[in-house]
Parts: C-alpha cells; sequence; structure tokens
C-alpha cells in the first residue's frame, strides 16, 4: 500500500521544466473553468501532491493570474479558501466584420463581452480603411473604459478562414473579397496591437456565440444558420465547433435546388429581386407603393409585408423558408442536433412564415428520431453572437493546454517565445514589402 502510495505521489511530482508548466497549466484551467478551486479539489482533481499544489498556487499568484477568494464551504474543519482566475488580468479585442457592418467589442479573458460598438461599413471601401477604422475604434474603447492591455483579438471574418499551419501563423484573409487579396490585414492589425490575432468565419464565431450565451446554452450539439446575401451554417457536435480539413465546414449556400444555388434562390439579394419583379408587375401592391416612395427594396421591406399580411410576400418568405429547410434536413440527420438556431438579417425580416416553412421541410424530410425533440428557433441575439462567439475562440485558443503551457510561466501570451518569433517574421515581411512598393528593393 506504501508502494502504491509512494506512485501516486510520483505522478505529479515536476521532473522536468515542461513538467512543471503542464501543472501550472492543469491548475489554472481547473480553477478557470470552475471545476476545482479549493486546494483539496486541485489537489484530487490534478493528482498532484500537497507541496506542488502550493508552489503551483503562489507561482501563479505573484503572476497575476489567480487570486485569493471567499471561504468555502466547511466540511468538518476550517473552511477552505477558494482560489479564484483573475478575469480581468487583461483584455481581449474582438470584431465581427460583415458585408455592410463593423461590430467591436472589449471582453476579459472569459470571454464575458464588456462593452460593444455597432456601426455601418462597406468592405468595398478596402481593407485599409476598415483596418484604419478598427484600429481606432479599439483604442477608442481601450482609453474610455479603461480596460486592461489586450491579450488577443479575436476576428469574425465573411467567408471560409482557412486553418493555419502552426500557432501564431496568420493566413490569409477574405479569399473571396477579390480587393482584399493579398493584402496583410491580420499581420498589420496584429503589429498595431502587439497580440496575436484569432480568425474564424463570421457563421462559426455566431455559432460559438449562440452556445456560449444565447439558445444554445447548455447544449452539446446545435447548427446554427446564417441567412443573409450569402447561406451557410455552423456546427458544434459534443460541444466542438466543426471547422472542416480547411476551415470551411457549413458551405450550405452551395449545395443545388434545382438548376441552382441555395443562396442564389433564397439568399437577401434573391429575395428582394423576386420583391422588386412583384412590385413592378402588381402582384405585391404594398411592394408597389414601397418601390415608389424609396426607389429601391430590400429584404427588410419583404419581411415587413409580410407581416401586415401581403400575401406575395407571406408566401415568398414560406418557400424560401422550405428550401432552406430541405438543404437542412440531411444535415439533421446527418449529426441529430438537439437545436436549429436561424440567424442573419432574412431571419431578421422573414418573420413566423420563413421560420415555418424551415420547420415543415426539416420535420417532414428528417427522421422521427432526430426530430422527435429537435427545436428550431430564431437567434435572439443579433449581432452581438458573433461577438461573443470571436471572444470565445480567443478564449479557447490561449487557454487550450498545448498553448497554455507555453506561456503560463510567463503570465501572459505575449511572452510565448513562438509569438515573439511570430511578431519578428511579420516585421521582417512587412518591411520587406513596404521597401518593395517604395522600389528600394527588388521583389
Amino acid at each position: 500500500m506504501a508502494e502504491e502510495k509512494t506512485t501516486l505521489r510520483s505522478v505529479g511530482r515536476p521532473r522536468s521544466v515542461d513538467a512543471a508548466q503542464a501543472s501550472l497549466a492543469l491548475l489554472l484551467n481547473l480553477v478557470r473553468t470552475g471545476t476545482a478551486t479549493t486546494r483539496q479539489e486541485l489537489e484530487r482533481r490534478s493528482e498532484l501532491g500537497r507541496a506542488v499544489v502550493a508552489d503551483r498556487l503562489a507561482t501563479m499568484i505573484e503572476l497575476g493570474l489567480l487570486k485569493e477568494g471567499e471561504l468555502g464551504q466547511a466540511t468538518g474543519g476550517r473552511a477552505p479558501r477558494q482560489m479564484q482566475f483573475r478575469q480581468d488580468a487583461g483584455s481581449l479585442l474582438i470584431s465581427a466584420i460583415d458585408q455592410s457592418s463593423i461590430a467591436l467589442g472589449i471582453a476579459d479573458l472569459n470571454g464575458q463581452l464588456l462593452v460593444e460598438h455597432h456601426e455601418a461599413a462597406q468592405l468595398d471601401a478596402g481593407p485599409e480603411a476598415i483596418l484604419d477604422r478598427l484600429a481606432t475604434i479599439f483604442d477608442w474603447l481601450l482609453r474610455e473604459t479603461e480596460k486592461p492591455a489586450p491579450w488577443g483579438i479575436g476576428l469574425a471574418l465573411p467567408g471560409p478562414i482557412e486553418k493555419p499551419a502552426a500557432d501564431f501563423e496568420t493566413v490569409p484573409v477574405l479569399q473571396t473579397v477579390q480587393s482584399w487579396q493579398g493584402f496583410p490585414f491580420l499581420e498589420r492589425l496584429s503589429m498595431r496591437f502587439g497580440v496575436p490575432i484569432f480568425a474564424r468565419s463570421g457563421v462559426q464565431t455566431m455559432t460559438m456565440g449562440e452556445a456560449k450565451a444565447g439558445g444554445g446554452r447548455g447544449l452539446s450539439d446545435l447548427i446554427y444558420v446564417k441567412l443573409g446575401r450569402s447561406i451557410s451554417a455552423g456546427l458544434i457536435s459534443e460541444g466542438r465547433l466543426h471547422r472542416g480539413a480547411q476551415g470551411a465546414a457549413g458551405m450550405i449556400g452551395h449545395s443545388r435546388v434545382g438548376d441552382e444555388l441555395l443562396e442564389a434562390v433564397a439568399g437577401a439579394e434573391a429575395i428582394a429581386r423576386e420583391g422588386k419583379a412583384a412590385a413592378e408587375d402588381g402582384r405585391s401592391p404594398y411592394l408597389a407603393q414601397t418601390l415608389e416612395r424609396q426607389g429601391e427594396l430590400s429584404v427588410v421591406d419583404i419581411g415587413h409585408a409580410a407581416q401586415l399580411g401581403d400575401l406575395f410576400c407571406v408566401e415568398l418568405l414560406g418557400r424560401c423558408g422550405r428550401l432552406v429547410g430541405e438543404a437542412l434536413a440531411p444535415l439533421t440527420n446527418l449529426v441529430n442536433p438537439a437545436l436549429i438556431v436561424i440567424g442573419g438579417v432574412v431571419a431578421e425580416s422573414g418573420g413566423d412564415s420563413l421560420l415555418a416553412g424551415i420547420r415543415e421541410a426539416v420535420y417532414r424530410q428528417s427522421h422521427p428520431m432526430v426530430s422527435r425533440d429537435l427545436q428550431i428557433m430564431r437567434s435572439q441575439m443579433g449581432a452581438s453572437s458573433g461577438l461573443v462567439g470571436a471572444a470565445q475562440v480567443v478564449v479557447e485558443e490561449l487557454f487550450s493546454p498545448t498553448l497554455l503551457q507555453g506561456w503560463v510561466g510567463q503570465g501572459s501570451p505575449l511572452h510565448h517565445p513562438e509569438f515573439q518569433k511570430s511578431l519578428e517574421r511579420v516585421t521582417a515581411a512587412l518591411t520587406t514589402k513596404a521597401a518593395q512598393s517604395a522600389g528600394r528593393v527588388a521583389p
């Protein structure tokens, strides 16, 4: 028996710098997630010895990552002191960029959104203008809120985002926007604030936002569908976001509906186009009046007309909902989600007829066991879901066991050796590119 105790304690006895970093990372995440908060719980959960736990906690208190909190509940002896994660040790800068708007915010190290700002913007303005605007607003938010220095930036971007080959490695941005190709957007933003950047597609961050703070809270299997100019889906299965081999999972808008792509017949532009045709040929008197008054129509106008009882608009949105539902049904059968959340400008504008059409098609074409307890609902988070999800992306990346072990002993991810090397590479690349542009260095 004595030999067994010696063996157990040896598991937690660090024999190298790597082992010490691993034990620091393990204990920090146990406290951060609320899995264990007292010294006794941490010893039991981590299987580390009492002396090791005491040493590691003292180290992280000195680094400013943990602090001692209130007394816990006594269980026969002295009440234990609870450890708390210092979520205010740093901040996260987050932004969700869409075709016609940008949202920005600051979150704490738990991913809790502290402040947010939304404004109209056009990608056609070019990457330089968007980059300058992001930097200006981030500076303003940090100054006005007096939040601590940022540890990272989370970005939600339109279109699929490729996976980087390694940690802290930037990737091509917005390959679907021709004018942005080749522009070092991530690199320059990272250099501007001196922090690592983690990017995902907009639908993926919205999916994570819904799972974190929306209708999907507490669920481990859900689908989020964004209905806008394009149509895409995000999938969380067994608690993890599914990104796909290249990070392009969920492009259901490219599913075929007859001879057309789904987004070509059920996206925001397609709906507006059909509404305009109906206004011009008299099938919708309400839209005809709106077109005459405004000179143009949007999906918002068509949704408003449907809510007022315009039969053409009710039928149009219902049909689009059924087309979306037919594309969703095979995915629903494949992954068996507990919830499908419908978001995006079309969902926000489409009213009950759109949602009813989606439900009708999904329930009709899904297996009874899959659809038995399935809920389909409209998102209640709006544009905030992308910000919340982007913050969650940064938290998951920075505190992933592998990445955390590289910086926890220094107290901040900004001291991670690989991030420092990444900054040096980016600096050199941007300097060379600037020199080439000025004609001083041959390409």
